[in-house]
């Protein structure tokens, strides 16, 4: 059987998974009336809420004797790593553009690095049948994007189709009669070139992709470079540094056949497949046959950009709610085990006791992570996210940048170039965008988008598109304005009284509610003014002959805001944390204690004036 292999690289929300999902109807590898969920390679139940790719998957389907092995890619700048891996497994690339929208950031990171790797990609422009469609307008620009990331004049003379992923139809041109998926099908055949493999050499495949199975343990995913395998054959692992990290005998070969993987008994140079049952080998390490001694280059991956820590939850209340993965150790282990798996994250032991630095791509990855510990059992304690620094040659400090792209209706471009102009952004392009929409970009640094998303959303009412793409370093911009105003310090422990918070609601906005649980250093609400406050959110009503219980109105307590875990990360400071438990988010203080955290402020106080 021929066999092609090819990622779907795209933006956020430009319709990748649609797209696979007609596929596998369409070729027959999902029956006509089976039940299948919509969106059914976003399999996580993180992907599903929130309705973006994370982790890549493989899948395949045949069409006229014709073997395609389909890698869904995510599409958000954030998990960039999967995309940058998953590249060196295929020959071809269909990118995906939105027939409104046109080539975004996510667009020119993921076709950067399909051009660099000599893949020629086929465009797909779609969701041709919306309203504001305008395909021709894409078309160009498209190309214009190619032309700036130095496409080669194979790669310009890329073949286009204009699709409707949901509806199930492409089409070579506008005017023909659109039926169904055919002409894409047709236009993969000819345009991607079947694998370059040595069917005749020694077993070789390149880990690219590391997870874990209940019932398999760990499960390595890669394309064989050369020769074949098959089940009960001795391999060995070999790291990118030439050394043996083991030798062990193939019990589990699988395939992936339809949205399932199938155990099979032998694979052939040029197939994508996963292997169980390999104890050390990871992502990068090379899987081969006895007789080979050179690793399979791996694929370089830009480094993290952004930090925060985490730590075990030291709070009052450890334990109380939901979690049962309570201790260093545990979360240690997680934490190795995730960093083993994703290439984009490292972990590292901090300086402050049962804690680690968590580096990663950006706040959706790392809230990603948290969110997904969170929901397996987990409690934490997690400090703000901070950029990483770098020096150049003369020591002075660079910061990573990002080149930021908005789209927004006219009348609220001036709030968003005056807010991201506060957090030393410096606009590079603004023009008419179609439909009363403007779209602006920005070159700014990293840190000054933390914690601007909702605070963007806000400006916007919902209607703003905000995507951004890191460029490499710069030099340091300067001070960026934090939150102004002050908190409100629980001084107490027990559960919060109705009437102590109705009185403390001319204070600021409160966060909690009647009956919550709270502690001395737990963060109860906002302080209008600039400093922290500590307040006592259990001081009841005095009762006396003259004031009784009887005549006061009921108090009617303002709702609490839903804070979300992004929410939580990007409010608090750098003296304080975040306590995620599986049942409840808190916002405290670092140190609980009163007289120890004001120590520290003298402290901290003592050491800006001597740096001054």
């Amino acid at each position: 059987m021929q066999l092609r292999n090819l990622a779907i690289i795209a933006h956020v929300d430009h319709g990748k998974t649609t797209l696979v999902d007609e596929l596998l109807k369409q070729s027959g590898a999902v029956r006509s009336n089976q039940q299948v969920e919509e969106r059914a390679m976003d399999s996580g139940d993180l992907e599903r809420e929130r309705g973006i790719t994370i982790l890549a998957k493989c899948t395949s389907v045949d069409w006229n004797g014709l073997r395609l092995n389909i890698v869904d890619t995510p599409g958000h700048a954030d998990f960039g790593g999967e995309v940058e891996r998953i590249l060196s497994m295929v020959d071809g690339v269909v990118l995906l553009v939105d027939a409104a929208e046109g080539p975004m950031p996510q667009t020119k990171f993921v076709t950067m690095k399909a051009l660099a790797l000599g893949l020629r990609p086929i465009l797909v422009v779609n969701k041709t049948d919306k309203p504001d469609a305008r395909p021709d307008w894409v078309v160009d620009q498209v190309f214009d994007l190619f032309v700036a990331l130095d496409a080669t004049e194979d790669q310009l003379d890329f073949p286009i189709l204009y699709a409707s992923a949901k509806q199930g139809w492409a089409t070579t041109t506008l005017e023909e009669d659109r039926v169904n998926l055919d002409p894409l099908f047709e236009r993969i055949v000819d345009h991607v070139a079947p694998p370059e493999a040595d069917a005749e050499g020694p077993f070789r495949m390149l880990a690219t992709t590391l997870e874990s199975d209940p019932y398999l343990g760990r499960i390595l995913t890669g394309r064989i470079a050369s020769g074949k395998v098959k089940v009960n054959e001795t391999v060995k692992a070999i790291g990118q540094d030439g050394k043996v990290l083991e030798q062990v005998r193939l019990t589990k070969l699988l395939a992936f056949r339809g949205l399932k993987r199938e155990p099979i008994e032998s694979a052939e140079a040029g197939d994508i497949i996963a292997i169980a049952g390999i104890q050390k080998a990871t992502v990068a390490d090379t899987i081969c046959a006895l007789t080979v001694n050179e690793p399979l280059e791996g694929r370089p991956v830009s480094p993290p950009t952004m930090a925060m820590t985490v730590a075990v939850n030291d709070g009052p209340l450890s334990g109380r709610n939901g979690g049962d993965k309570l201790t260093g150790r545990m979360i240690g282990d997680r934490l190795a085990r995730e960093a083993e798996s994703n290439v984009a994250i490292k972990v590292t032991e901090s300086e402050e006791k049962d804690a680690f630095e968590v580096a990663g791509r950006g706040e959706l990855q790392l809230g990603v992570l948290i969110e997904t510990m969170r929901r397996e059992g987990f409690e934490l304690t997690i400090g703000p996210p901070r950029v990483l620094y770098q020096t150049d040659e003369n020591g002075k400090r660079l910061e990573p940048m990002e080149e930021v792209q908005v789209d927004v209706d006219e009348e609220f471009s001036g709030v968003v170039v005056e807010k991201l102009g506060q957090r030393k952004a410096e606009m590079t392009d603004m023009r008419p965008s179609g439909g009363g929409k403007t779209r602006i970009t920005f070159a700014m640094p990293s840190r000054g988008l933390i914690g601007y998303q909702s605070e963007f959303l806000a400006d916007t009412r919902g209607t703003g598109i905000l995507s951004r793409l890191f460029t490499g370093y710069a030099p340091y911009k300067g001070a960026i304005p934090r939150r102004q105003a002050g908190v409100l310090i629980s001084a107490e422990q027990g559960k919060a009284v109705a009437y102590a918070l109705f009185n403390l609601e001319d204070r600021g906005p409160i966060f909690i509610g009647a009956g919550d649980d709270v502690y001395p250093g737990m963060i109860i609400g906002e302080h209008n003014k600039g400093q922290d406050l500590e307040v006592n959110p259990l001081k009841s009503k005095q009762l006396t002959n003259f004031r009784a219980s009887g005549k006061d109105e009921a108090i009617r307590l303002t709702a609490p805001p839903k804070m979300t875990l992004e929410d939580a990360i990007a409010y608090i400071q750098d003296d304080e944390r975040v306590e995620v438990t599986p049942n409840v988010i808190r916002l405290r203080k670092s140190i609980l204690d009163t007289h120890e955290r004001k120590r520290d402020q003298k402290r901290r106080a003592d050491l800006e004036a001597s740096v001054a």
